[in-house]
């Protein structure tokens, strides 16, 4: 039986051969460096990336995105997809393994008072397919990219998770600064235009002085209602994020103080950084699939063997049923190979077009993240500048309508004259809000775009 059953386990030992073309990573289409010129700030040599723990230092906003991670619906449903495409790779893999099945019975049968019974037993897997030419190993290889280059999509959803909702959070600080500046606003417009109506009634001030100030209580009245709204809207689009509402005591207290607590990101010299991004990963395990793919539609050209076998006993007596004249064994090869028609060379065909897609697409994903990193950093080169600048115009700005209100007051200089200065004040305290938020949103931006945690 032993001798027998030899042949068998030759066959299925039996290594194959693999038709599907050789994997090679193809030469990044961008250049080997990050862009330099004046837009840019020097970078510095070394590795790239943060973890988010190390670029939130909020500690109200790091529970928030704690939340998100536990609770966000985008990303339960990525990872869902993740165990599915494991599933899936389980299952083709399995493919390549013989199954297993075994099978006891027993017959009783009494006959003109005579009693002749049978016992069987057998062990044996049936149209197990021998590998020969890499059919199902490539097939394996294709389940495996696919669930691998999956796994990454998980990893992008989560780390523009944490961008998405940081910069959510400092959209909503920068809505309740802005919110908070359209009340001052209001107040302190309203204390003119009361000063402008006592002197109008004592004929010291025209009527059109007084319809002017009313202007700027009436635009700064509108935007307190504006911002009350995108605040609301801002707080909705944050609890989608976290997937639950969140508490008063965990939103943020001010955009300048998020300002301070947010860091700034590392992009290092090189653009090979980008290759680690989990989009263009999971772009370049599709390729991988592609490529395996061409293997298995190779395959299927040549003759497919399948093999049956079993090992069993039988006897018409139990207590003989394990004695060595009850063992039986046999093996049934089968092969088939297709001479005229079918889809084999289409597929061969189709499989190549869709290795040369996604080829394609790994070289677009590394192009594109190219140019967001470049763009991040052009922003971060020049945006602390801004800052200054625009900090300065405020101050300017605020000693400017102070001086033209005395001088109103005074007499000596027309009501028009105040009503531009705080106009321009009014402006200049919004635009410096505006810039505040571009400085944290690009840093928290540079985290997603350059995709590495360390």
């Amino acid at each position: 039986m032993m001798r027998g059953a030899l042949p068998i386990v030759a066959i299925m030992t039996l290594g194959g051969c693999n038709m599907a073309p050789h994997y090679q990573r193809p030469v990044p289409p961008v250049p080997a460096a990050l862009p330099k010129g004046e837009a840019y700030a020097p970078q510095v040599a070394g590795a790239a990336g943060l973890p988010w723990t190390s670029l939130v230092q909020d500690a109200r906003l790091k529970t928030v995105i704690e939340r998100a991670l536990t609770n966000n619906r985008d990303l339960r449903a990525a990872l869902a997809n993740v165990q599915s495409a494991r599933a899936q790779y389980r299952i083709q893999r399995a493919a390549q393994l013989p199954t297993v099945t075994t099978d006891a019975g027993a017959s009783f049968t009494r006959r003109n008072g005579e009693r002749a019974d049978s016992y069987s037993a057998d062990l044996g897997f049936s149209a197990f397919e021998i590998d020969l030419f890499g059919r199902l190993r490539n097939l394996t290889q294709s389940a495996l990219e696919s669930y691998l280059a999956t796994e990454e999509g998980a990893r992008a959803t989560r780390i523009a998770l944490i961008a998405e909702t940081a910069t959510a959070y400092a959209t909503l600080a920068a809505d309740q600064d802005l919110l908070a500046l359209s009340r001052q606003t209001v107040a302190s417009a309203q204390r003119t235009l009361e000063l402008t109506q006592s002197l109008n009634k004592a004929g010291l001030a025209g009527k059109l002085d007084v319809r002017q100030a009313e202007t700027i209580v009436e635009q700064a009245a509108s935007d307190v209602a504006a911002n009350i709204t995108q605040v609301a809207q801002d707080r909705n689009a944050l609890d989608l994020l976290v997937g639950a509402p969140v508490e008063e005591a965990l939103l943020p207290s001010s955009l300048a103080a998020l300002t301070e607590d947010i860091a700034t990101v590392p992009a290092g010299l090189s653009s090979d950084t980008l290759l680690q991004r989990p989009d263009v990963l999971q772009a370049e395990h599709q390729l991988k699939a592609a490529n395996a793919d061409i293997g298995a539609a190779r395959a299927a050209m040549f003759p497919r063997i399948s093999l049956t076998a079993a090992i069993g006993v039988a006897s018409s007596a139990l207590s003989s049923l394990f004695t060595g004249d009850g063992f039986t064994w046999q093996t049934t090869p089968s092969g088939s190979l297709p001479i005229f028609g079918g889809p084999n060379r289409g597929n061969v065909e189709y499989s190549k077009a869709q290795r040369d897609l996604y080829l394609a697409q790994y070289e677009k994903a590394i192009q594109t993240a190219f140019r967001e990193v470049a763009d991040a950093l052009a922003r971060d080169g020049t945006i602390d500048a801004q800052q200054a600048a625009q900090h300065r115009l405020v101050t300017a700005s605020r000693l400017a309508y102070d001086l033209a209100e005395q001088r109103y007051r005074a007499g000596i200089d027309p009501f028009l004259t105040a009503l531009t200065s705080q106009r321009s004040f009014y402006a200049a305290q919004q635009s410096a809000i505006a810039t505040d938020l571009a400085l944290v949103s690009n840093r928290i931006r540079l985290y997603r775009v350059i995709g590495a945690e360390q």
